[in-house]
């Protein structure tokens, strides 16, 4: 039996703010606000995302939000491994 691998989750946490307007804006996305939880959609996917059988977390997000990032990272107490900053969006495919 193989052993057991570990998953490596990466996290594509783009968005320019315009599908949730005027909650939402450019510079803090739908992804950041507590819409329905006392989490953001950020957090929870991170929450959903950490622990067995997850490796350690990687995030791609776009430079504007590198602190909304790291602070909403800190508020849950998870730990992301690698943090890309898009200096532009280009949308998933190519950030894929």
């Amino acid at each position: 039996m193989e052993p057991m691998r570990e998953i490596l989750p990466f996290i594509l946490c783009g968005g320019t703010g315009t599908r949730l307007w005027p909650l939402s804006r450019e510079a803090y996305p739908k992804q950041f606000h507590r819409i329905t939880a006392p989490y953001s959609l950020f957090q929870e996917t991170c929450r959903r995302l950490s622990g067995d059988p997850f490796d350690d977390l990687s995030v791609l997000s776009n430079h504007l939000h590198r602190f909304l990032v790291i602070e909403q990272l800190e508020e849950i107490g998870a730990h992301a491994t690698n943090i890309v900053l898009e200096p532009v969006g280009k949308n998933t495919a190519p950030a894929a």
